[in-house]
């Protein structure tokens, strides 16, 4: 395995694209190349705010708006999502995904590589016509795996945490 180039402009422009890829191919729906990016043991979460200023800590322990403790579970979702047994989803609402402020949320080391973002997606609901506006921030840890970049963990923090309507994976 060729080891990953340690130029901190290099690994954050590298991994710059992997979560670019991944906001777009929600976007598209591209549900193959979306999930292609995980890595089988990866960890999916997007912990709920316990009050005002405090967020869930503990997946196991805490309510969480989404808790994928590997990638079947965000695999058995996409299967939901595809199947049209999801009500929610179904027309599909559309996406657009806008990542900002991506940064390395700590220096690299060898195959590992953590990044921070700012996000914001507008989703459009067909069939009420609505418009939400979610945002907030991510963080999103990459490992080398093979040849390629693999998300590791993906921790979503949705700042504005009141949910007019239903809210799923392609939302965030």
């Amino acid at each position: 395995m060729n080891r990953p180039n340690l130029d901190p402009a290099a690994l954050l422009a590298t991994g710059t694209a992997v979560i670019q890829r991944e906001a777009l191919a929600l976007d598209e729906r591209r549900w193959d190349d979306w999930l292609a990016l995980y890595a089988e043991d990866c960890e999916y979460w997007m912990p709920a705010w316990k009050s005002d200023d405090c967020l869930g800590a503990d997946p196991r322990t805490e309510v969480s708006y989404f808790y994928y403790a590997n990638r079947r579970g965000l695999e058995d979702r996409v299967a939901r999502i595809r199947s049209g047994r999801s009500p929610a989803s179904t027309p599909a609402p559309r996406t657009v995904h806008i990542l900002n402020n991506i940064r390395l949320r700590e220096p690299a080391e060898g195959d590992a590589l953590k990044l921070g973002a700012a996000w914001v997606c507008h989703v459009y609901f067909p069939r009420s016509r609505d418009t939400q506006a979610f945002f907030g921030l991510v963080e999103h840890d990459l490992a080398l795996r093979g040849d390629a970049w693999r998300i590791v963990r993906k921790k979503i923090v949705l700042q504005n945490e009141y949910v007019p309507t239903m809210l799923d994976i392609y939302c965030v």
